[in-house]
């Protein structure tokens, strides 16, 4: 024999709360826990005055970020 409780005007067996508690739970845990996205990094504009000016300072960003990512030893 099952416990029921009136929810909504309906009989619900107490088996079915349990399963919808643990359900809840693990579903929400999964949700919250998971992790988002890769989010891309966006540079500042470059603001330079000649087109020259503008392909330096992108090479130099190219070189420094080339230099970050290598491994110190």
């Amino acid at each position: 024999m099952v416990a029921t409780y009136t929810i909504f005007g309906r009989q619900v067996g107490s088996h079915y709360l349990a399963i919808g508690v643990l359900a809840s739970l693990f579903g929400g845990s999964y949700l919250a826990l998971r992790g988002g996205g890769k989010k891309a990094t966006q540079t500042p504009p470059i603001n330079a005055s000649t087109p020259d000016e503008a392909d330096f300072i992108q090479k130099f960003l190219k070189e420094a970020d080339a230099q970050e990512k290598k491994p110190n030893h």
